[in-house]
Parts: C-alpha cells; structure tokens; sequence
C-alpha cells in the first residue's frame, strides 16, 4: 500500500512539471510580424508627433525670446520716461521759482507805483503798447511753459503705466509660452519614467520577430526560408507553458525598500529588493518558471530590463527584472525557477556613480508582475499590476530564503 501512495507522489510530481494547455495561445509567427509593424507605425506616428512638439517647443522658445527682448525695451522705455518726468519736474519746479519772482516784482512795482512809472515812462503810444505788452508777455510765457510742461509730466506718466501694463502682459505671455514648452517637452518624453520609450519598445519587439523566425525555419513544416512565409508557425516549447503551481522569491534572502503604487509623484510599478552590502552582484532567479519575452538593455530609466512571460494556476503574467547588472538570458529561452536570469545591479549601473541608469542610486532589484503577457504591453505595464505574490506591499519587511511567504 505504501508502495502504490509512493508511485502516485512520484506521478503527480512529475506531472506538476509537464508542459501543460496554456490558458492563452501564444503568438504566432504572423502575430509578431504584425505587432513589429503596429510598431513601426506607432514609432513613425510618435516620431511625427514628437517632431511637431519639439517645433512647438522651439517656436515658443523664440517667442520667449521676444518677450524677453521686449521687456528690455520697455524697461529701458520706462527709464527714459521717468528721466523725462524728471527732468519736466525739475523744469516746473524752476518755472514756478522764476514766475513767483516775476509776480513778488510786479506786486513790488505795483505797490510802489513803480509799475505805473514804468508804463508811463513811455514816451509814445506805440512804446506804452510794447511797455505793457512786454510785462503781459512775460506772465503768460511763464503761465503757458509751466502749463506746458505740466501736459508733458501728464503724457510721460500715462506713457509709463503704458508700459508697466506692457510690461506685465509680455511677462505673462513668457510664462504662458514656458508651460506651453512644459506641457510639449512631456508629450516628447513619457511621463512615466519607467515606460520604454518607443525605439526600446520597437528593438525589443524585432528581437522577439527575429526569435521567431529561427525558430520557425526549424520547425516549421516547410524548412529554410520558406519557413518564414508559414504565419502559423510556433516552435512546439511555445506551444504550451509550464503552469507554476506557485511563487518563489527572485533573491535569496533581502529587504522590501519601495512598494506598488503611487511615489514621489509617478506610479511604481513594482517592489524594490535591497539586501546587505555588497548587493550588487547577487544572482537574480526566475520567480517562476516560463519564457524570456524580452531583454531591453540600457535603458535610461531602469537600465537592464528583463520581461519573462509565465503561467501560475491558470493565469498568464509578466513578470519584469529592472536595474540588473547583466543579463544571464535571451529572448526566447524557458526558463525554471532555478533559472539565474542575471545579477543585480543599480549601483555601478547609476548615473550618479558613472553609469547609464539615471534611475537608481544604489544596488537594488526593481520586481514586479502585471496580468497578461508581454504582448499586452510591450512597455513598463503600469495598469492589471498587482503586488507580487508571497510579498506584503510593505516598507521593511525582510524574507531570509526563496521560500518565505507572507500570508497575511
């Protein structure tokens, strides 16, 4: 009896690793091709795009330029203005002094009669008429300059308030034309600073297309080139995944230093693994068993990517390895659970220490999992995430083998 109960384990543990009816099929020959021109034709409309943004960025870039140009001169316009207003009360205040002494001396003359012993000096009628005139002209000059130069103060004060409204509004059209910028600069570059930009995406899909077609000029029915024309064609270990019956961690032992979800003003997408100095370097293990959908190296944000398309109970997910310090993989290879699949990286790999990975500081594994495959996305997937199984989305929490498991 106990014999037959150990025949049975022996079965049923084999079996649990047989290649077993996948949930989803697979892509097929002619389904790569057509996501590798879907892409092309996403790259080209992205690049028309981009190409208009950055015109528009330009644009608005000698826009503000102008504005800045213009500023100046109405800056220097408001100082000139001011100079003359100066100048205009300098003058005023000048005139004012001289008519008052004008006034003091005809009041003097007239209270001393030397006014009239003035006018009446004349020794003709014609002299009498310039004597008087004389005195009435020098009044009304003083009377029309000051007046004058009052109108003049008046003028170059509506000019400068002119000018400060001017001012005003080309500093706010400089603001609106850099949010302009702002908003185009964003529309060339993604927002989410993890998604592959769309060359990446473009390289990552031809390397599947290419994997593909060696593949199928071996087993494809009709062999060498013709092979390719078969848009059917699948290699048979495509066929059917391994179905996991479970999870395991990606690195023996290490701490949960970021969780899913929304940070520092972008979403992330997935746990960040830290362990014990030196880190860098540790070996990186499939979480579970499946195929190498993608390997996306340097890129600027995330550095070395790797996408591993598997199946756990029925249901496909992708599984992605960021900031490794190579990989130990290609595109194509099934992969198990004892599979080292690279080597973390994230700290010679950083920017800030030399390397190209403008997204890390120090070594750390970037892990996660979305529903789906990596034909679902061909991206960072930033929607169907979920927290890795056997994990809590939880800052500091420690597993000590590939085995712990949080059930909490």
């Amino acid at each position: 009896m106990k014999k037959r109960y150990g025949i049975i384990f022996v079965v049923t543990l084999f079996c649990s690793f047989l290649p077993l009816a996948h949930a989803e099929s697979q892509a097929t020959l002619g389904d790569l091709k057509n996501a590798y021109q879907s892409k092309l034709n996403e790259k080209a409309e992205n690049d028309r795009k981009s190409e208009e943004a950055k015109a528009e960025i330009e644009a608005n870039r000698r826009a503000i330029a102008q504005a800045e140009a213009d500023i100046s001169k109405a800056e220097e316009d408001m100082e000139e203005a001011q100079e003359k207003i100066n100048e205009s009360n300098a003058k005023i205040a000048e005139l004012q002094e001289r008519a008052s002494k004008v006034f003091r001396y005809l009041q003097q003359m007239e209270g001393e009669n030397a006014y009239v012993e003035y006018v009446s000096g004349a020794t003709t009628i014609t002299d009498l008429v310039t004597r008087i005139a004389a005195l009435e002209q020098i009044s009304d000059y003083i009377k029309k300059t000051v007046t004058d130069l009052q109108e003049e103060v008046k003028r170059n004060e509506e000019l400068k308030k002119d000018l400060e409204v001017k001012k005003a509004t080309l500093e706010r059209q400089s603001k609106e034309y850099a949010a302009v910028i702002a908003a185009r600069v964003a529309d060339v570059a993604n927002y989410d600073k993890y998604a592959l930009s769309i060359d990446d995406q473009v390289k990552a899909t031809k390397a599947r297309l290419d994997d593909a077609v060696e593949r199928c000029k071996k087993w494809a029915p009709d062999k060498g080139d013709s092979a390719i024309v078969n848009v059917d064609c699948i290699e048979p270990k495509y066929q059917n995944s391994i179905i996991n019956d479970g999870w395991l961690k990606p690195l023996n032992y290490g701490v949960v230093l970021s969780q899913v979800g929304a940070r520092w003003g972008s979403y992330h997408n997935a746990l960040d693994i830290s362990g014990s100095s030196p880190f860098e370097g540790t070996p990186v293990y499939a979480a579970a068993a499946g195929v190498v959908a993608a390997t996306v190296p340097r890129t600027r944000c995330g550095g070395n990517m790797l996408f591993i398309d598997v199946n756990v109970n029925g249901q496909s997910y992708l599984t992605y390895y960021y900031h490794l310090l190579n990989f130990n993989v290609k595109v194509g290879d099934v992969v198990t659970q004892d599979t080292v699949i690279g080597w973390v990286g994230g700290y010679s790999t950083s920017t800030s220490h030399g390397g190209y990975d403008s997204c890390t500081t120090g070594a750390h594994l970037h892990f996660g999992v979305a529903k789906g495959n990596w034909d679902k996305y061909h991206s960072s997937p930033q929607y169907d995430v979920i927290v890795p199984p056997g994990f809590p989305n939880t800052y500091g929490w420690r597993f000590y083998s590939r085995t712990d498991m949080y059930r909490g």
